[in-house]
């Protein structure tokens, strides 16, 4: 699950180095931590919040697969 938030990132941004997901697990909810460069937040967020939805979206589907509520949180 790491491993696609941080592919996810890395297609969207202009610094892919700088992108760094930390997972915090939990008993029933994962939570996984996206840090990216500040210039390219705004890619991550997308106009509206719409990227950061859809990549939530992904990720919650993905996590129902493995019977585990995840979510996703962006860092500044």
């Amino acid at each position: 699950m790491k491993d696609l938030v941080e592919a996810m990132a890395r297609a969207l941004v202009d610094s892919p180095e700088e992108v760094s997901v930390k997972e915090v697990e939990g008993e029933k909810t994962t939570v996984f931590e996206l840090r990216v460069a500040n210039t390219d937040l705004g890619k991550v967020i997308g106009k509206q919040g719409k990227t950061a939805r859809a990549m939530r979206t992904i990720l919650g589907a993905a996590g129902t697969k493995i019977g585990k509520r995840c979510v996703l949180e962006i860092l500044e």
